[in-house]
């Protein structure tokens, strides 16, 4: 039980941070004053989506998948390690429900512009991680009720 809550808190927390840096951004348009109200209500609204998406997806069970099945997609390098895909695969978790309701395609491009300060240590281009970021994305989206891409992908 204290995974599965533990789990649950790590989603809130990490759609609190995207929504809260979403919400900044809107809300920048209207001043600083904007910027800290458009913080607040991205924030408490990510980390709705994000107690939701942890709902549905634990990220634990998530990151298990992946690290186990990894090197069967037809992205895998054998050059590559876990440590190369894990945070593709944390970037799609953490941005599904940044951009929840959109499909993949409409955002790859943003995704892609930001890669390279989400990616950590990892020595994947975005054309080696993209794969593993859709992956990401479309194992959150089978899972969630009302997703707007269920082609399986």
């Amino acid at each position: 039980m204290k995974e599965v809550k533990k789990d649950h808190s790590i989603g809130e927390g990490t759609g609190a941070v995207a929504g809260a840096v979403s919400g900044a951004a809107i809300g920048s348009a209207a001043g600083p004053v904007g910027t800290v109200v458009g913080a607040v209500v991205g924030g408490v609204a990510g980390a709705k989506a994000g107690g939701a998406i942890a709902e549905a997806v634990n990220p634990t069970e998530y990151t298990t998948h992946f690290k186990n099945n990894y090197q069967t997609t037809s992205y895998y390098n054998r050059d590559r390690t876990w440590d190369d895909y894990s945070p593709a695969y944390d970037y799609g978790y953490k941005t599904y429900g940044q951009y929840q309701g959109q499909k993949f395609e409409q955002v790859e491009d943003k995704l892609e512009r930001e890669w390279n300060e989400a990616k950590a240590d990892s020595r994947l281009a975005w054309g080696e991680a993209k794969g593993a970021v859709r992956d990401g994305w479309h194992y959150i989206e089978r899972a969630m009720p009302g997703d707007a891409d269920r082609d399986g992908r």
